[in-house]
């Protein structure tokens, strides 16, 4: 049963699951999955992070950096405008946009001192981001936007 399921999942995955109709939960699975599967850990060296949605339609990314440092990014996806993407299928750079400055930006353990802003971009690292992908991330996206 278990290698049905993972069958089914990569299929999905594969197709990126634009074929089904979204409810709720699946949107929310998927989109979570496929930020968690792309973010690049190769390009800055972590000690911990987490990168995911809540169901209450947050997005939200804290990175833990070796020497203590931590920065935490989150926006409501009422807020959220749209996605751009810059580099190719192996990595790159998805930077979220929301309407006005609506992204929560908070450093702790920082030698330059703690800060508390707010942005209108989030830029994520990725790797392995197909145009498939992409967009169906931005569909699962926008349908979240939407509940």
């Amino acid at each position: 049963m278990a290698c049905i399921a993972g069958v089914l999942i990569t299929l999905i995955t594969a197709s990126g699951f634009t074929v089904f109709n979204w409810n709720r939960q699946q949107a929310l699975l998927w989109s979570s999955q496929c930020l968690y599967q792309a973010f690049n850990t190769d390009e800055v060296k972590l000690k911990n992070w987490e990168l995911n949605i809540t169901p209450d339609y947050f997005v939200r990314l804290r990175k833990t950096y070796p020497n203590g440092k931590q920065e935490y990014f989150s926006f409501h996806l009422k807020r959220f405008n749209t996605i751009d993407y810059y580099g190719n299928t192996t990595r790159g750079l998805l930077c979220f946009k929301t309407q006005a400055d609506d992204i929560i930006v908070q450093t702790h353990n920082d030698r330059k001192g703690n800060i508390d802003s707010m942005a209108t971009t989030l830029k994520i690292s990725v790797k392995n981001m197909s145009a498939e992908r992409l967009d169906s991330l931005l569909t699962a996206l926008n349908y979240l936007k939407q509940q």
